[in-house]
C-alpha cells in the first residue's frame, strides 16, 4: 500500500469545524495553516481552541504550530501543504470556487479534501482537471472534532486509491479517528441514516403523540433503552435545530434518488412546521421541544412543549426499564411507535448496502461513532432477531429489504458470526471484520 506522508496541513475556514480540524492536526504535531475570509476570523478561530470547559487544544503549546491568515493574502501558504482541507460554508458554488483557487497553487501530489456533510463530491469536482480530481476526496468530520470519533472518507470515481489509504492511516494513527469508508452519495452514511431516523421521527412521533405518548416519553423510548444517547429524538433535534433540519431536508430533496423511501418524510408535519415558522428552533433560540427556566431561587426548571396545544408543561422525568427486544415488539401505543420508527430506520439501512457503502461494518461503525448509538443498524437487527423482524414485516405486508433477503438466502441466521469476528457480505459469504 503506497502512502503519502502528511506532515503539513492547511485548513480553509476557521469556524467551529475548521478550527477543530486544525487543532487536531496541530495536536498531532503537524505544521498547520488556518485561513478564513479575514485575518480577524482566523485569529478568532485559533483563539477559540484554548477556551471553554473542553478546549480543542489540550496542550496550549500546540498553538505555536498554527499560522493564521486570510484567503486573499495567505492562500499561498497552502502551496507547500501535504493536505489541504476545505471547511468553508456548506455551499456548492463556494466550494467549487475555493477548489479552483487551490488547484492553481498547490504542489503535485498534495491531497485536497472537502469537509462537506452531504454535498456529493462529483458535484463539487465536475469539470475540473484530471490532476485535481485524482487527488481530491471528502473528509467528513463530526462535531466537535476533538470528541467525535467518526471520520467518513469518500472518494470520487477518479480519486487515486493511495489518497484514501493515506488519509485513513493519518486519521487513525495521528488523529485517533475511527475511519469509515463511504461512497459518493448524498449525506454519505451517518447522516443519511441518522437524518432519516430524525425526519421519520417527526412523523412517527406525531402519530404517537396522537395516541397519548408525550414528547418526553417518546425521548425516553428513543434513548438509552435502545442504546441511543439520552437526548433521544426531540432532544437531539433541539440540539441540532429545526433550521438545520430544514436545510438537511432541502438538500435531501435535491439529491435523493426519485424512489428513495426517505422522500415521504422530508416535509415537516404541521406542528413542526409551525414551530419552524415562528422561530422556535431549539436550544439556539431558548426553546424548541424543551426549554429551561430559571426560578427565583436560582434553580432551573425543565419544561416540555406540547405541539398539539402549543402550551408548555413541566417535564416530569421518565425512564424505560424494558429490554429493547421486548419493547420493539410490544403491541401497545409505545411499542407500536418504537416498532414503526426503528423498523423503518433499520429497513432503510438494510436497503442502502451496497449503495452507500460496500459492507455492513462501515454502516454500523458510522452510527456508533457518529451518532453514539450503542449498536449500529445491523447489530440491532441481530439483537432483535432478523427472523422476528422479517416475520412481522411480512405480516404487515411490508417489503423485506435487500440485506435481509441476502441474509435469508445465505443460510445464516445473523449478520455477524463468531462472536462478532465475521460479517455477512453482499455476496452472502462471511468475511473477517477489519480492525478499527
Amino acid at each position: 500500500m503506497s502512502i503519502r506522508e502528511i506532515n503539513s496541513v492547511t485548513v480553509l475556514g476557521a469556524g467551529t469545524m475548521g478550527s477543530g480540524i486544525a487543532a487536531a492536526c496541530a495536536s498531532a504535531g503537524c505544521k498547520t495553516n488556518l485561513l478564513d475570509i479575514s485575518q480577524e476570523l482566523a485569529d478568532r478561530g485559533k483563539g477559540n481552541m484554548l477556551v471553554g470547559r473542553a478546549p480543542m487544544l489540550d496542550d496550549p503549546g500546540a498553538a505555536d504550530l498554527i499560522t493564521t491568515g486570510n484567503f486573499d493574502e495567505s492562500l499561498k501558504l497552502a502551496a507547500e501543504s501535504d493536505w489541504i482541507c476545505e471547511a468553508i460554508v456548506e455551499d456548492l458554488e463556494a466550494k467549487r470556487n475555493m477548489f479552483t483557487r487551490i488547484e492553481s497553487i498547490r504542489k503535485d501530489n498534495s491531497i485536497v479534501t472537502t469537509n462537506t456533510s452531504g454535498i456529493p463530491l462529483h458535484s463539487i469536482c465536475e469539470g475540473m482537471s484530471e490532476r485535481f480530481r485524482k487527488d481530491v476526496a471528502v473528509t467528513h468530520f463530526f462535531n466537535p472534532v476533538k470528541v467525535m470519533r467518526l471520520l467518513e472518507v469518500v472518494p470520487s470515481e477518479d480519486t487515486e486509491s493511495d489518497v484514501i489509504d493515506s488519509l485513513a492511516v493519518f486519521a487513525r494513527n495521528q488523529l485517533g479517528k475511527g475511519v469509515v469508508y463511504a461512497k459518493d452519495t448524498v449525506n454519505f452514511i451517518g447522516n443519511r441514516i441518522g437524518c432519516f431516523w430524525m425526519l421519520a421521527g417527526f412523523h412517527k412521533g406525531r402519530e404517537a403523540r396522537q395516541n397519548g405518548v408525550s414528547v418526553e416519553r417518546i425521548d425516553a423510548l428513543m434513548s438509552t433503552a435502545l442504546g441511543i444517547p439520552s437526548t433521544g429524538l426531540y432532544g437531539l433535534i433541539d440540539l441540532v435545530g429545526l433550521d438545520v433540519m430544514h436545510l438537511v431536508a432541502a438538500n435531501l430533496d435535491n439529491n435523493l434518488p426519485a424512489d428513495d423511501t426517505g422522500r415521504k418524510y422530508l416535509a415537516f408535519p404541521p406542528e413542526e412546521r409551525a414551530m419552524f415558522d415562528s422561530g422556535q428552533l431549539g436550544r439556539k433560540t431558548g426553546g424548541g421541544f424543551y426549554r429551561m427556566l430559571k426560578n427565583e431561587d436560582g434553580s432551573r426548571l425543565k419544561q416540555m412543549y406540547d405541539p398539539a396545544s402549543g402550551g408548555w408543561n413541566d417535564a416530569a422525568g421518565t425512564s424505560v426499564d424494558q429490554d429493547a427486544a421486548v419493547l420493539m415488539f410490544n403491541s401497545d401505543a409505545e411499542g407500536n411507535f418504537v416498532w414503526h420508527l426503528v423498523s423503518e430506520t433499520l429497513c432503510y439501512a438494510a436497503d442502502l448496502v451496497p449503495e452507500i457503502s460496500n459492507d455492513i461494518v462501515n454502516v454500523d461503525r458510522a452510527m456508533r461513532w457518529g451518532f453514539n448509538w450503542k449498536m449500529g443498524p445491523f447489530e440491532l437487527l441481530d439483537y432483535f432477531g432478523p427472523d422476528n423482524v422479517v416475520e412481522r414485516l411480512q405480516s404487515e405486508g411490508r417489503r423485506v429489504p435487500n440485506m435481509l433477503n441476502i441474509l435469508h438466502s445465505s443460510g445464516h441466521s445473523t449478520f455477524y458470526s463468531g462472536s462478532g469476528s465475521q460479517f455477512l457480505t453482499v455476496d452472502g459469504t462471511l468475511q473477517d471484520v477489519p480492525e478499527e
